[in-house]
């Protein structure tokens, strides 16, 4: 088993997680203003990449751009690695390649203190993204504790590209926001991003 097999009802299973639907997570949080060049630049781009919808497509115009703005924004202070393979305890299925992974470190030629896991939804089904996403949270929670750097929450979005969903998991409790995001709330998006990465103090 890999990170992508999970559902949700075998993470419930297998590690005891609970899951709660219930909570508008990040309602507190603005948007950000974002610059027009950027905004021309993307709204081009996820034209041309939900046109094509395909998945390389959505991540190469529309989640990537905004991964490396919010990065730009953010002053290069979080690390961004895509594609890379993150295998925890393969025992568990807790092994795998992921499509994002965004860390408190700027190391980029390996995972170091992972505090968001990205994934892009296969075939547009959100709901199979999540348990994929919550599998791999979980990953980067027992990551951080075995380097000895544990965090008291990690996160999660799970994307198409054009429609947002952020996950917090907090001990075994795993958090899906009841508010998703669209483009048109892009500057909130990547205000939530930039929330969740803040450096530690």
């Amino acid at each position: 088993m890999a990170y992508n097999e999970f559902t949700l009802q075998q993470l419930i299973k297998q590690f005891g997680i609970t899951i709660d639907t219930t909570v508008d997570l990040y309602s507190d949080i603005p948007e950000v203003p974002l610059s027009p060049t950027f905004l021309e630049r993307l709204d081009d781009e996820s034209s041309l990449a939900l046109e094509i919808s395909t998945e390389k497509a959505r991540s190469e115009f529309i989640i990537a751009p905004i991964l490396s703005e919010t990065r730009r924004m953010s002053g290069h202070k979080f690390g961004l690695l895509s594609g890379v393979e993150f295998t925890v305890d393969a025992s568990i299925g807790l092994t795998g390649f992921c499509d994002y992974i965004l860390t408190h470190s700027r190391q980029q030629l390996f995972v170091e203190s992972p505090v968001l896991m990205l994934v892009e939804a296969k075939n547009e089904d959100m709901k199979r993204g999540y348990g994929q996403c919550i599998a791999e949270m979980l990953a980067a929670q027992r990551f951080n504790e075995q380097e000895g750097k544990p965090l008291a929450k990690i996160y999660g979005a799970v994307t198409i590209g054009n429609i947002w969903k952020f996950i917090e998991l907090e001990n075994k409790t795993a958090r899906i926001d009841s508010e998703d995001y669209s483009l048109e709330n892009v500057g909130k998006v990547i205000g939530i991003l930039l929330r969740l990465l803040a450096p530690l103090n």
